[in-house]
């Protein structure tokens, strides 16, 4: 927001004392001060090509899931993403410094933590890996669940995928986002790999972690997507089959390259080809969960069902959302589930064993 709209806050919005970038945190003390002692608007939006504010822990209330980012910044210039831009290039913490952390949040009570950054799997630290930090994490003690998101295809490898198959408290679970399933699309989008890498890696993925739960981001409508282009990527979602997707219209973001093509596609096609991505996939979901019905899954408790105050929800290690009658079972515990039916995204089942933590 400060640093693609100041100007446009600063015009707008009169009364807005301080427009300040996403790493600014660190100087906030000055600034405040600097701002009582004149009566014109502080901007402060430099990018910093280090800060990742080691010494800064969030402060968390109660919950489930501690959010932790181990990054900041992405240098991959997808030409639809703005975040580069106002996020600045890509740098990481310590692997130390990140396990501290983690470790402060399973002492305040978190059974889970989630690994933040744009693309987190780009992480690199000194000599350190992405798989090198989630093999330390993964030995913290008390921490019974990590996750993270999003990777980027391009950097998925052997090594983070045998490091999650040799943990039993990293989840498998990968957000691997797809975007497109054309070649040319994809070019255009600078995602730097091909539809054929894409369908080969998840084969890789599901060959090393078998009962992996895969979800994907897809755009539609991106300029010059034709309509055997926008089938191609419906092609690659019957290869694929995702467990779940977050799909999106194609929308142009000022600043970024392909706000500037030329072939934008018409909000009406873009809107017909979003509805029949969402259908398929619908399709894909329950197929999916279906395939779950009988197994016995382990399930953290997370909150209770929208539509009973008698049930419980909670997730899979695949990321799968579980209802189930509470019986004796408290949030945060670990719950062993039989899966008795799949309706729509979620699962439904009973308790067959307990795990209190």
């Amino acid at each position: 927001m400060a640093q693609s709209l100041r100007e446009n806050l600063l015009e707008n919005k009169p009364y807005v004392d301080l427009v300040l970038g996403p790493d600014s945190y660190r100087r906030l003390p000055q600034i405040l001060e600097q701002r009582q002692q004149q009566p014109d608007h502080v901007v402060d939006a430099k990018l910093s090509r280090f800060e990742v504010y080691e010494d800064l822990f969030p402060r968390r209330h109660a919950g489930i899931n501690a959010w932790v980012s181990i990054m900041r910044g992405c240098d991959k210039f997808c030409t639809f993403c703005i975040v580069p831009f106002t996020r600045g290039r890509e740098r990481s913490r310590s692997v130390s410094n990140i396990i501290e952390e983690v470790t402060q949040a399973v002492e305040e009570g978190f059974p889970e933590i989630t690994m933040l950054g744009q693309n987190v799997n780009s992480y690199r630290h000194e000599d350190h890996s992405f798989a090198d930090l989630l093999a330390g994490t993964a030995a913290v003690p008390g921490l019974k669940r990590i996750r993270y998101t999003s990777p980027h295809p391009q950097d998925i490898n052997d090594d983070v995928l045998l490091t999650m198959a040799r943990h039993d408290n990293i989840c498998d679970y990968i957000h691997l986002p797809l975007q497109a399933g054309a070649d040319r699309i994809l070019r255009r989008m600078n995602r730097t790999y091909t539809r054929e890498y894409f369908m080969r890696l998840v084969d890789r993925i599901r060959e090393i972690l078998p009962e992996v739960g895969i979800s994907t981001d897809i755009i539609v409508g991106f300029p010059g997507e034709t309509d055997e282009e926008f089938r191609q990527t419906l092609g690659v979602m019957e290869y694929v089959k995702f467990d779940s997707a977050f799909t999106f219209k194609y929308s142009p973001r000022t600043g970024t390259k392909a706000a500037e093509y030329g072939d934008q596609v018409a909000a009406e096609k873009s809107q017909d080809r979003l509805e029949q991505l969402i259908k398929l996939q619908k399709e894909h979901t329950l197929f999916r969960n279906r395939q779950m019905i009988g197994k016995h899954v382990t399930v953290l408790v997370e909150k209770e069902s929208k539509r009973s105050a008698e049930m419980w929800a909670g997730r899979t290690d695949a990321n799968k959302w579980v209802i189930f009658p509470k019986q004796s079972a408290r949030i945060k515990d670990f719950v062993t589930v039989e899966i008795k039916a799949a309706r729509g995204v979620s699962l439904h089942g009973d308790i067959v064993s307990l795990e209190q933590k």
